[in-house]
């Protein structure tokens, strides 16, 4: 079983910057990791991941959000900045190992005033 914590989630004014990060025992060099988040009443959604290939990130959030892993540290950090009200939510971390495997954390939470 692959434990996988979130830290970093808080209260940010509009306008302002949280930097997320996320940690998973483990092969971690192996591993794909994402995030993604939910906000009441809506479906879970994905920002962005990094893997063997490379980053990806969803629309919503390209330009304003960065991934980075740190493969020393065992960490993949979401660096967010520009954060608007419509970002509040629970951010999670997923892992996905080599077999396939997903694993999550339990979120954190991030609240952004307008």
């Amino acid at each position: 079983q692959v434990q996988v914590v979130e830290s970093g989630g808080g209260l940010v004014q509009a306008g302002g910057s949280l930097r997320l990060s996320c940690t998973a025992s483990g092969p971690f060099w192996t591993y794909v990791m994402s995030w993604y988040r939910q906000a009441p009443g809506k479906e879970r959604e994905l920002l962005a991941s990094i893997g063997h290939v490379g980053e990806h990130y969803e629309n919503s959030v390209r330009g304003r959000f960065t991934i980075s892993r740190d493969t020393a540290k065992r960490t993949v950090d979401l660096q967010m900045h520009n954060l608007k009200p419509e970002d509040s939510a629970v951010y999670y971390c997923k892992v996905r190992n080599d077999g396939g495997a997903e694993y999550w954390g339990r979120g954190t939470l991030v609240n952004v005033s307008a």
